[in-house]
């Protein structure tokens, strides 16, 4: 199908319900026939490296066109390598346990009555996201493992590395004897199509936002289907007064550099004053060399590079060589600053003072805290899932990565034996 279709209420009511109906087998596959058909989606995925290379090669030309930012490309681009990690987290997930069917707890009552509570799928997911072509395997391929059918709203940039993969995905399902409509692409680029998911109580159970303010922003308005939140990542890295100077300059760097597009990325950094001689000045310095543009308070400022920050800076997700840095006074004011510019998604304090850390991980409500660790590792694979759908910052069933497991609910099975309420 090409990507416009002018019948968008149509084309979204006949994806739903073949979604729906999917689902409904989808729900109680044997695990094995569930880890097969990931086995063979994988294999598919490997065996159309070409194929998504020169898909994602298309994406790429769209996006320079767009003016996206060199991280949003970065964000975008697939190559081998990249596309060999895809596959290698689709075996991951296929190798996990099957969450469906699991008994979470159980006990008995004095009336006789035997009850279990066991997980159970969702039903149907709606997945809408931006740019990261991953996104399309990682969240087809959890809710696979989890009983779920998926709809698939992919941001116009990755259109066509995700139609691959998303074949490949369905060339799984049909070679384990499940039903293709269990992974489906919203196939236009359309915008339409995205108002219409958020409507669509009857056929979609959830919907998981993964983008930006703008993205996650107009679906939580606009939603009539329950939404997990994934808001955009706004990671602090805070250097407290008891600092290994070596730790925080290693973890400083990794958190902001290693990619910058990713949610997980370091977007601002808290000095303790008494660090700042010691720890801070030469972790900013190192940011400068490194590329960095650091926007600093008027402390900060005073070291040859940084620039002023200003107001909006704080509480910014650059996904860029950018970084906010500012100077607080003790534990509390980083603590106050985080609770009110955050977005609740992760923060690393770095610290050999062990009280520090026990406040700060105690008294911080991020669905991901950290002690001396890069916030990069704010990511479902890095958190053994295999993949994630997203990281989750808010505080309804499922919060931080969201795999497979938080892909259910649960449901009570309750066993007597002819046992009758008095």
């Amino acid at each position: 199908m090409n990507d416009m279709t002018p019948d968008i209420p149509a084309l979204m009511a006949e994806i739903g319900a073949r979604a729906k109906t999917a689902a409904a087998a989808l729900a109680f596959a044997p695990a094995d026939v569930k880890r097969a058909a990931l086995m063979a989606a994988a294999d598919a995925v490997q065996a159309k490296t070409p194929d998504i290379l020169a898909a994602n090669e298309k994406d790429m030309a769209f996006g320079r066109d767009k003016g996206l930012s060199a991280a949003m490309l970065d964000r975008l681009k697939l190559d081998e390598r990249r596309i060999a990690g895809i596959v290698e987290g689709m075996r991951a997930v296929a190798g996990q346990d099957d969450p469906v069917g699991r008994v979470i707890a159980e006990w008995d009552m004095d009336s006789g009555l035997h009850i279990q509570r066991v997980r159970t799928p969702l039903g149907v997911i709606g997945v809408i996201y931006e740019s990261r072509p991953n996104v399309t395997a990682d969240a087809g391929a959890l809710c696979l493992k989890s009983g779920n059918a998926v709809i698939l709203r992919g941001g116009s940039e990755s259109f066509h590395s995700s139609g691959v993969l998303v074949d490949a995905l369905r060339a799984g399902l049909a070679d384990a004897g499940l039903p293709g409509d269990a992974v489906q692409r919203v196939p236009t680029r359309d915008r339409a199509a995205v108002s219409e998911m958020l409507t669509m109580t009857d056929a979609i159970d959830v919907i998981v936002p993964r983008g930006g303010k703008g993205l996650v922003g107009l679906v939580q308005r606009e939603a009539r289907v329950p939404v997990f939140a994934h808001l955009e990542g706004i990671c602090h890295i805070y250097i407290d007064a008891a600092a290994d100077p070596a730790k925080a300059l290693a973890v400083t760097l990794n958190a902001k550099t290693r990619r910058t597009g990713i949610c997980g990325a370091a977007e601002c950094l808290l000095i303790h004053r008494a660090a700042l001689d010691t720890v801070g000045q030469g972790v900013v310095r190192a940011l400068l060399n490194a590329g960095v543009e650091v926007r600093g308070d008027k402390t900060l400022q005073a070291i040859e590079g940084v620039r002023a920050a200003t107001e909006d800076d704080w509480g910014r997700e650059f996904l860029d060589m950018i970084i906010a840095a500012r100077v607080v006074d003790d534990i509390d004011a980083a603590l106050d600053h985080i609770r009110t510019h955050g977005s609740s998604h992760t923060e690393s304090i770095l610290t050999e003072d062990d009280a520090a850390a026990a406040r700060f991980f105690a008294e911080l409500d991020s669905a991901i805290l950290m002690r001396n660790a890069s916030t990069q590792f704010a990511d479902g694979g890095e958190f053994g899932m295999g993949a994630e759908i997203g990281i989750a910052t808010g505080k309804m069933h499922a919060r931080g990565p969201v795999g497979a497991e938080q892909l259910t609910s649960f449901k009570y099975l309750v066993t007597g034996d002819g046992t009758v309420r008095p």
